[in-house]
């Protein structure tokens, strides 16, 4: 008899690390195996579950990065560090990460969207020889609703980032005023030689236009990755809720190459 693959495992809460009034990351204890760009289901008994990208891994835990938003958003914002919730997963098809080795990174990512490309930022911080250098193109729509704030601190500071960060309205010292849209024509294509990826993950809308934006600089459809993370439901394309005509996002995606992205409108 096989094991039920709906059935979540407990996880003991390591720490709970706020963000905005209505973002916190939670760590909790983690063994299992994740790859940047997957997510896990998040689930309290009696309440429901929910599926969260994982914003962050290392040995012995795993982070998200949780917005409150409805039923069990809302009951993980009563939770406290050492309480158990219970998880499943990890799920989905993340980010082609080997093959971005030795190439720039063009990474555009907007508000909660920044949450599944972080490890990736993360990885590419921590290892300047992995790839060549990293553009970061990250928008907020207002100086209350920035996440990661140290974080965004060390990747501006990194040699080998070229960091731009936005406010969709309002003004910060040191950020740009306007949507990520407008900086990407910045990004010198031209001097890549071919050899860079694109990464673009934010509301449906503005990776609609991040890409058309990316197209017009410059970059092949071939080298554009997106991810459809909003989308994702019970991770195991039982349900039917992530489906876009006969694409399953939870198992296709949620990381889609920009060709296959492009037809998916939902």
């Amino acid at each position: 008899m096989t094991d039920n693959p709906m059935r979540p495992e407990p996880r003991r809460i390591l720490e709970i690390i706020p963000q905005t009034d209505n973002e916190w990351t939670i760590r909790i204890e983690n063994s299992t195996p994740i790859r940047h760009g997957q997510f896990m289901e998040l689930s309290l008994p009696k309440i429901g579950e929910a599926p969260i990208s994982v914003s962050g891994f290392g040995p012995g835990y795993a982070d998200f990065t949780v917005r409150r938003v409805g039923k069990v958003t809302d009951e993980l914002y009563s939770m406290k560090k050492g309480d158990t919730l219970f998880v499943r997963g990890s799920y989905g098809n993340g980010w082609p990460f080997e093959q971005f080795k030795g190439k720039n990174i063009v990474i555009v990512a907007g508000g909660t969207g920044v949450s599944p490309v972080k490890t990736v930022i993360n990885a590419l911080c921590d290892d300047p020889d992995y790839a060549k250098d990293v553009y970061l193109i990250l928008g907020f729509k207002n100086s209350d609703s920035i996440l990661f704030r140290d974080e965004l601190a060390k990747w501006k500071a990194a040699p080998h980032f070229h960091a731009v960060y936005t406010l969709d309205s309002g003004d910060k010292a040191g950020w740009k005023s306007g949507l990520v849209t407008k900086f990407i024509p910045d990004v010198p294509f031209s001097s890549f030689g071919g050899s860079y990826a694109c990464i673009v993950v934010g509301p449906p809308v503005m990776m609609k236009y991040a890409g058309l934006e990316l197209l017009k600089a410059g970059a092949a459809e071939d080298k554009i990755w997106m991810s459809f993370e909003r989308k994702m439901s019970c991770g195991i394309g039982k349900c039917g809720h992530c489906r876009i005509d006969e694409t399953y996002v939870c198992l296709d995606g949620p990381v889609f190459g920009y060709a296959k992205a492009k037809t998916l409108i939902d």
